[in-house]
């Protein structure tokens, strides 16, 4: 889209005949007079100022102006677990990735704030700290808590309708999406349940398997249990897309993607998954499963994380992974708090590992729009779920920085616009569609099946 030009209009003066004397008949006027009025009446006005047209923008205006116009989409934002478990508020500036400020600072327009289960709640359950389906409905009540307290800001978000009336009143808008299939506890009436109360979707695994699908790990693929989906991970799928709820991607293994392909009727998503052929991660996604994507109609949002977009980093931080697997483990075993696993992980030398610039983020997604095209690519973050981030995009309040870079790759207006939002936005879109193309109602007419015992 070009810019569009203005010009200035100027009234123009328009000469006019004399009016001959009262006492003369209008009949009798002078023949020799006439030819020269109707001369004057009818010639042209002489041409008014022509306005100069406005001076085409730079290339930072034109960045600028296409990130305040466009409605930035982010499908995944773990700061629900800072907001659990130390308390934040995001209301309070500094030491996190997203806050209220930085949100504002960088044009965010619709946010999914990330329903995460780990998986210990899931394999280790308690009467004290509940299973996986209590943390998620915790890790829920937190995101209305922040909804009600800044309700001047922020607005609840169920349907695309609702993130673009949020857009023009000038809110954010607060989605949900759940982080790790094993949250519904193996019951598709808590999947409905979920989606009662706003969870828009449902990353299907997270780096373990669950009952019904198998994983990709993080850097190292545990043991397929399934070889995908099993029978009701296949209905899980369905009776996601039945209701509405975006089946997500981003964690599975290859097998559970294929099977998640040949089931699926509605486009999916991977929420937060960046390309393989650019960092060999089981968590990113082939060329092969990036055109089936585009085949299904989804799209992937490309991961801010420099373990899977930099090579030299990606080796660098398994290392220490490895290397401090005791403490790290411990850490996560006692369920330590957000910033508690923050100190220790600087403690232990995580600040020392390689820097990633941000060119590698924008070389990630620009080869999702190549190998699956423009229409099937956008940002899914991981911001305050990660340890590190790209140099000169410590925050929210950054992303512009993303929207410039595209421009200067030569990327249309109409394109920046699509990876920005409007693909998830059309992906979206065609979710509620096909649940409403069914014509079934959210529970009576839900699947009753269990897993095969």
């Amino acid at each position: 889209m070009t810019a569009k030009h203005s010009l200035l209009s100027t009234a123009l003066l328009v000469a006019c005949a004399s009016t001959p004397p009262a006492a003369v008949p209008p009949v009798t006027t002078a023949p020799e007079t006439a030819p020269a009025a109707t001369a004057a009446a009818t010639a042209p006005p002489p041409p008014g100022p022509v306005a100069s047209p406005a001076a085409p923008l730079t290339l930072e205006e034109r960045a600028a102006k296409l990130h305040r116009e466009a409605i930035v989409v982010d499908t995944h934002d773990d700061i629900t677990s800072a907001i659990l478990e130390d308390g934040y508020d995001l209301g309070t500036a500094g030491g996190h990735a997203t806050d209220l400020a930085k949100m504002r600072a960088g044009g965010i327009g619709a946010e999914f704030f990330s329903i995460y289960v780990d998986k210990s709640f899931y394999e280790h359950p308690s009467s004290r700290s509940g299973g996986a389906a209590r943390r998620a409905l915790d890790m829920i009540d937190v995101t209305y808590q922040q909804l009600e307290r800044h309700a001047d800001a922020l607005t609840f978000a169920r349907t695309v309708d609702e993130i673009r009336a949020a857009k023009q009143a000038g809110k954010i808008a607060i989605l949900m999406g759940i982080e790790g299939g094993h949250a519904i506890e193996n019951s598709l009436s808590a999947l409905r349940d979920f989606y009662r109360l706003g969870v828009r979707y449902m990353t299907l695994t997270h780096t373990n398997n669950n009952d019904w699908a198998d994983a990709s790990g993080f850097f190292v693929s545990p043991r397929p249990a399934h070889h995908g989906l099993t029978a009701f991970g296949e209905e899980v799928v369905r009776e996601m897309q039945r209701i509405g709820m975006l089946v997500d991607v981003s964690h599975v293994s290859d097998e559970t993607f294929d099977a998640v392909m040949r089931v699926a009727r509605a486009p999916v998503i991977a929420s937060h998954s960046s390309a393989r052929a650019l960092c060999n991660v089981p968590r990113n996604l082939t060329d092969d499963q990036l055109r089936a994507l585009a085949k299904n109609g989804g799209v992937a949002m490309v991961n801010f994380f420099p373990g899977f977009l930099d090579p030299r980093y990606q080796a660098a931080q398994q290392a220490f992974r490895e290397k401090h697997k005791v403490e790290i483990d411990a850490l996560t075993a006692r369920h330590a708090k957000i910033s508690e696993l923050q100190a220790a992980m600087a403690r232990m030398g995580a600040g020392d590992l390689p820097k990633t610039p941000l060119s590698v983020l924008i070389d990630h997604i620009e080869h999702v729009a190549k190998v699956a095209g423009v229409d099937h690519v956008g940002l899914g973050s991981d911001f305050d779920g990660v340890p590190a981030l790209p140099e000169g995009l410590s925050g929210m309040d950054d992303l512009p920085k993303i929207t410039l870079e595209l421009c200067k790759r030569g990327f249309p207006d109409e394109d920046v616009k699509k990876i920005l939002g409007e693909n998830f936005l059309r992906v979206m879109s065609a979710a509620e569609a096909f649940a409403q193309s069914t014509k079934t109602t959210l529970s009576g007419d839900g699947s009753v099946r269990q897993i095969e015992r």
